[in-house]
């Protein structure tokens, strides 16, 4: 059973006085789902338990581990480093204030309290938490997770050589009289459903797409984690777009014809641009795919040798023979059987 996250903001209350708890969580409960420890140590165990906290208000005194700790451990942890703390506490020492900063928290608000401030500035950061997800689940959608984590947390991100990684390319056959065809709006509108479908599919098989370029699809697995079955999720992939168009093109008055090739290799990935950057791959690797799917045949899968001894399955496969590459010379071509199961 999925844990389903509450309609209300999660607040973990954590103060080893009764009468604190007892304070907050009548100033709190009517806005907030209350969760509660008395303890350090319980703070980080609660803090890691879904559904997990958006926000945690700290005490620094306590017995066991004190606050200043138990946050050190939550910011050390993956999965709650990003859960924002304010420091709620008798302390009021310039000192003891940068430590809670120094650590981690998110603000430092002396007792006794101001009700008001201290309801504003759970406001606050709990609008800065959903507009950080907001910023996050974007940047998801465009790059991959460790791309993501190293933006938000070096600012910057170090383009990397990826020794085993498998590349797609699919485009359309005869998108040229298709767009002569159509008014710009349905021609955008076909090649969303479909791009958007060939993402789902992607995201079935452990594949991810990097652009797309009018007609051409470009995708590779591999990259966003290590996959020694990469070459099988992206022959996979291949496969499940032509039978996805092939059942299309029986609902549906215009008929899309696809070429896709799959090539295995070393990519280098990186951010390109500064101002309106985008994750892309490059390398020897990437053109071969793009030149192996120009020389395939309409709704067929065309590999190379080295993405064909990759394989851990077995397919189905045709013989191309060498074929003559654009700038790469005569390399061995298969194409495999797409109605295999």
């Amino acid at each position: 059973m999925i844990d389903k996250k509450p309609e209300k903001p999660v607040v973990l209350i954590v103060d080893d006085s009764v009468e604190n708890l007892q304070v907050l969580s009548f100033l709190l409960g009517d806005l907030y789902s209350i969760k509660i420890a008395k303890s350090g140590e319980k703070a980080v165990e609660i803090s890691a338990q879904l559904p997990s906290p958006d926000l945690i208000l700290m005490d620094v005194v306590m017995p066991g581990i004190n606050g200043f700790e138990a946050c050190r451990l939550i910011k050390e942890n993956p999965v709650t480093q990003k859960i924002p703390v304010i420091f709620l506490t008798a302390l009021n020492e310039v000192t003891d204030e940068t430590m809670g900063f120094k650590i981690g928290g998110a603000d430092f608000i002396t007792k006794p309290f101001n009700p008001e401030i201290v309801l504003a500035r759970i406001r606050t950061h709990l609008d800065l938490q959903a507009e950080r997800r907001k910023t996050e689940t974007l940047l998801n959608i465009l790059l991959p997770e460790k791309v993501v984590s190293e933006l938000i947390n070096n600012g910057s991100y170090k383009p990397e050589v990826h020794d085993e990684v498998s590349i797609i390319f699919c485009d359309f056959v005869g998108f040229t009289g298709i767009t002569s065809a159509l008014s710009p709006e349905l021609l955008i509108d076909e090649l969303s459903n479909l791009f958007s479908e060939f993402d789902e599919i992607c995201k079935r098989n452990g594949v991810m797409r990097i652009k797309t370029i009018g007609d051409a699809y470009m995708a590779v697995c591999g990259i966003e984690r290590e996959d020694e079955n990469h070459a099988d999720k992206a022959v996979k992939c291949g496969l499940d777009f032509i039978r996805f168009l092939h059942i299309r093109n029986g609902e549906d008055q215009l008929p899309w014809i696809c070429r896709v090739g799959v090539h295995s290799g070393s990519v280098i990935g990186g951010i390109v641009g500064k101002t309106r950057f985008a994750y892309d791959i490059m390398g020897d690797s990437v053109n071969i795919a793009a030149r192996v799917e120009s020389c395939g045949l309409p709704m067929r899968v065309a590999v190379t040798e080295e993405t064909r001894k990759r394989l851990k399955q077995s397919y189905s496969m045709e013989a191309m023979g060498d074929v003559s590459l654009k700038g790469k010379g005569e390399m061995s071509l298969f194409l495999i059987d797409p109605f295999q199961s």
